[in-house]
């Protein structure tokens, strides 16, 4: 009989994100797949009523807290020591997590102290015979892998966006504390502040509706024989800040900054899609000026619909990677557009 743990960490704002209630849909599948499993739900942070009430109603038999000042930033050595007491206190044989930056930093070392073992960037999981199977890719997400494993306990982190949330009533729950004595040497790490962009500033979205991927074409000389570095850039900065996108580049956009071309200044590598091994899950893709070929198309596996504005009709899009392929001018597209939006 399998005893499932969810690991989540409480949001500065005293709830659970997104990722956690995707981790706890996955975990409720899993525990109603499995005869005779039971669910726990394990929270970390600074205070956790508000978190515990928004998923009290999701059937958990078992609510287990270490709260405190301490747990409430990310921290290797406080997450890890958390981590591991409700792991313990709970005695679950797996432990289902969000793939935050948070859990995936810490829990491959708490699953070594637990002499456990890890799968992350989970992608699903199934039940067939009683027999836990995970699936995850590999090689840039070109090869998905089908994971059984006898060794408990197993940790299971979940990728963003392969599942929908939770979503219940907000319930009463009754939480038991688990006691965390940390060591001296745990607070060496201190926070300071986060700076982060402005509002306007941000361009990497990652729950946004639409992901926008510029490609090289729009550093390149156009049909007047003259680049138009500045003109991209307002054009694409002023549609993603209309629509609220996600900004994705080619990786052949952002590498021209060290050839010694002009560069789009906004984007950075954080921004690329596919050699990096990024697969965002947007429900709509849009790409303008791309060269479509493999290493990039690969990372928009997971997007539902995909376009593409190209001015060649031969264009990689334009050989079945593409729901859509718009043959034009991006820089004509993308300004009729931008007016447009403007005028709503």
């Amino acid at each position: 009989m399998e005893t499932i743990l969810l690991l989540a960490h409480v949001e500065s704002d005293g709830s659970l994100g997104k990722p956690a209630l995707e981790a706890l849909a996955a975990a409720k599948a899993i525990q109603e797949a499995i005869e005779g499993a039971s669910l726990t739900v394990g929270l970390s942070g600074a205070e956790m009523g508000s978190a515990a009430r928004q998923v009290g109603s999701c059937g958990a038999s078992r609510w287990l807290a270490v709260a405190g000042p301490e747990f409430a930033q990310p921290r290797y050595a406080t997450d890890a020591a958390a981590a591991e007491a409700l792991s313990r206190a709970s005695g679950a044989t797996l432990i289902i997590a969000p793939a935050t930056s948070r859990w995936s930093r810490c829990l491959a070392g708490v699953a070594q102290r637990l002499d456990g073992r890890i799968d992350t960037h989970v992608t699903g999981a199934s039940v067939v015979d009683q027999k836990l199977t995970v699936t995850r890719w590999y090689y840039r997400q070109r090869l998905e892998a089908a994971i059984e494993r006898a060794r408990r306990p197993w940790f299971i982190l979940i990728d963003t966006g392969c599942y929908q949330p939770w979503a219940g009533e907000a319930a009463p729950a009754a939480l038991e504390s688990v006691a965390v004595e940390l060591p001296e040497a745990a607070a060496r790490t201190t926070f300071l502040e986060v700076k982060a962009p402005r509002a306007d500033e941000q361009t990497i979205r990652p729950d946004a509706n639409l992901l926008f991927v510029a490609g090289a074409g729009w550093t390149k000389k156009q049909a007047d024989g003259k680049t138009h570095v500045e003109e991209a850039a307002a054009l694409i900065l002023n549609f993603i800040r209309q629509t609220q996108a996600s900004l994705g580049s080619s990786k052949s956009l952002v590498d021209l900054s060290g050839e010694g071309q002009d560069v789009l200044p906004f984007l950075t590598h954080l921004n690329q899609v596919g050699q990096t091994g990024s697969t965002p899950r947007h429900p709509r893709g849009l790409a303008a000026c791309c060269h479509g070929e493999e290493p990039h198309v690969v990372g928009w596996r997971f997007v539902n619909e995909r376009r593409a504005i190209n001015l060649d009709a031969n264009c990689g899009w334009a050989r079945g990677k593409a729901d859509v392929l718009y043959v034009a001018d991006a820089f004509e597209v993308m300004a009729k557009v931008n007016a447009l939006l403007a005028g709503k």
